[in-house]
């Protein structure tokens, strides 16, 4: 309003660039980015070990794991997919050739690199 005031014409206002403060997002936030939306990375994950024939399951604590390292980082949202992929990498490597693997569980441990993952075989059918 004051470069309107001031003389300037609308056009040149629109192209001139906006300044705004953002708040930075919450663990709530992060989490919420990490499942909701159509092409998020949890759902992005879960797509890849099924077309293994694996279920991947996330505990709420990895979760949470996840987004406070990205508050750690300062980065936002930006960091999850890093933080994702530094840990499920090695994984995604390993599991497809474990054989009777039918589910992958990630906990905090996995996200913070202290263990390994939950893992769950299917029961072998024994032959008489």
């Amino acid at each position: 309003e004051d470069l309107l005031e001031y003389g300037l014409i609308p056009e040149i206002i629109g192209r001139l660039p906006v300044v705004c403060s953002l708040e930075e997002l919450d663990e709530k936030a992060l989490i919420r980015i990490l499942q909701e939306p159509k092409n998020a990375l949890v759902k992005q994950y879960v797509r890849y070990f099924e077309l293994e024939r694996i279920r991947l399951e996330f505990e709420e604590n990895a979760l949470k794991a996840v987004a406070r390292a990205a508050m750690k980082r300062g980065t936002g949202a930006r960091a999850l997919r890093s933080i994702m992929e530094s840990a499920l990498t090695d994984i995604m490597y390993d599991v497809p050739s474990q054989k009777n693997l039918q589910k992958c569980i990630i906990t905090k441990n996995v996200i913070e690199k202290k263990a390994a993952p939950e893992l769950m075989y299917k029961a072998r059918k024994r032959t008489a």
